[in-house]
C-alpha cells in the first residue's frame, strides 16, 4: 500500500491570525488560508475555497482545519493512517455533540464502531476534513460560483450529488474551542466534540475498528427535547431537515409508547432523575432518559449487525469511547443557553442517569 501524501491548510480570518499561526506550527501543518475579503459579509466558503486550493501538486489528499480548534501533535499521523485505510473517502475528524451527525456518532460509539456514515440531510462538520486530492479539486470547481456562504452546508450538497456522504471519525481527536463565531453560529452556544478521545486511544480504533454504514433510525436531542431521525427522511419534501418528536416517530421504529412507558416505570432511577431535575427541571430529566433509552436500543441492534470485533481493537479504548459518548449526551441535549450551567457535578449526574437508560434500552425488543 502506497503511503498517502497529505498536504494541509488552516483556514482563518485576520482577527484570528495569531491563533491560526500557532495551530499550524504546533501541528506541523503546511500553512494558512486567509479570508480573501475579510471586510466583506461573513463567509466560511470564501475562505474554504482558498484552503482547498492550497493542496500541494504532489499530494494524494488534502486536510483543511479551521482556526478555532485544538488537536494533538499526532493529528497528521492519524489523518494519514485514515487516508491509507479509506483512500477514496471524505474523512471528517470532528463532529458536533448536538447535531444529528453527532447523534449518529454517539450511537456508533455505543455499538462499537469507530467510523459512521454521515446523514445526508445535515451539514458536514467542517472543522477538520480530509479529502482525496481529486475530490478537493472537484469541490472547488463545484463551489466556486455558489452564493452559499456556509462551506459545511455546501459540502453536504456536494457529497449528496456524488451519492456518498463523508465518513465521520467517531473518536474525535479534534476539539472546538471558544463560543465566538465569525459566521454567526454563536447562538448555538457551547459547541464541543461528541466523543472527545485521546490520540493514543483514537489511533488504533480508527485504524482497525468497524464502520457503521447504516445506523437505522437515530435518536437525538435539541433544545432539551428528544427527536428521532427516521430512515430515508432525506427524501421528504423538506429534504429531511424537519424534526420528528420521538412520540410522533415511534410508529416507524417498531416501538410503542407503552413499551417506553413500561421501561421508564421499571428502570428510571428516581434519585438520579431528581438530581438532574434540581438543576434542569423534571421535563428535561425525563426527555434525556427516554432519549438514552432509545439510543441504547438502537446501539445494541447496530452492534449485532456489525458482528464481532476485528482482532487488534483494544477493548479498553472502545470502552472509554463509549463513556465519552454518553458523557456528552446530557450537556449536548440542553438548550444552548443552559449549557454553561453543566459543571462537573451536573455532567456526572446526567451521565449516570443516561447510562441507566442506555442499559435499559439494550433490553428493549
Amino acid at each position: 500500500m502506497t503511503k498517502p501524501q497529505v498536504s494541509s491548510a488552516v483556514m482563518t480570518h485576520p482577527v484570528r491570525l495569531a491563533q491560526a499561526q500557532d495551530l499550524a506550527e504546533r501541528l506541523r501543518l503546511d500553512g494558512l488560508a486567509l479570508d480573501p475579503a475579510p471586510e466583506g459579509p461573513p463567509s466560511a466558503l470564501r475562505t474554504a475555497l482558498v484552503a482547498w486550493s492550497a493542496a500541494a501538486p504532489e499530494a494524494s489528499h488534502h486536510l483543511v482545519v479551521q482556526d478555532d480548534v485544538d488537536a494533538p501533535a499526532e493529528l497528521l499521523e492519524i489523518v494519514t493512517g485514515a487516508a491509507a485505510r479509506f483512500p477514496d473517502e471524505a474523512l471528517v475528524f470532528y463532529t458536533n455533540w448536538h447535531a444529528r451527525n453527532g447523534a449518529a456518532a454517539r450511537l456508533a460509539a455505543l455499538a462499537g464502531a469507530s467510523w459512521v456514515r454521515a446523514v445526508p440531510d445535515e451539514f458536514t462538520p467542517s472543522l477538520a476534513v480530509c479529502l482525496p486530492a481529486w475530490s478537493a479539486a472537484a469541490f472547488r470547481a463545484y463551489a466556486r460560483d455558489s452564493a452559499e456562504r456556509h462551506d459545511d452546508e455546501l459540502l453536504s450538497v456536494f457529497f449528496r450529488g456524488h451519492g456518498r456522504m463523508s465518513l465521520l471519525a467517531v473518536p474525535n481527536i479534534v476539539e472546538h474551542i471558544g463560543t465566538t463565531s465569525i459566521n454567526d453560529h454563536a447562538a448555538q452556544g457551547i459547541r464541543l466534540a461528541v466523543c472527545p478521545t485521546s490520540a493514543a486511544d483514537a489511533a488504533p480504533l480508527l485504524d482497525r475498528a468497524r464502520v457503521l454504514e447504516e445506523p437505522g433510525w437515530i435518536p437525538y436531542m435539541r433544545y432539551g427535547e428528544g427527536y428521532i431521525r427516521l430512515v430515508g427522511q432525506e427524501h421528504g419534501a423538506d429534504g429531511g431537515r424537519g424534526h420528528h418528536r420521538w412520540r410522533d416517530a415511534l410508529p416507524a421504529t417498531g416501538l410503542t409508547e407503552d413499551t417506553v412507558r413500561a421501561a421508564r416505570a421499571a428502570h428510571l432511577p428516581e434519585d438520579l432523575a431528581a438530581e438532574v431535575a434540581r438543576t434542569f427541571g423534571g421535563a428535561f430529566a425525563e426527555e434525556l432518559w427516554t432519549h438514552c433509552l432509545l439510543l441504547g436500543r438502537q446501539a445494541v441492534h447496530a452492534s449485532r449487525r456489525l458482528g464481532p470485533l476485528p482482532e487488534g481493537v483494544p477493548a479498553d479504548a472502545l470502552d472509554r469511547l463509549r463513556h465519552s459518548a454518553v458523557a456528552t449526551a446530557g450537556p449536548a441535549g440542553l438548550p444552548p443557553e443552559r449549557r454553561p450551567e453543566a459543571g462537573p457535578d451536573e455532567v456526572r449526574a446526567m451521565a449516570a442517569l443516561a447510562w441507566t437508560a442506555v442499559r435499559a434500552g439494550e433490553n428493549l425488543s
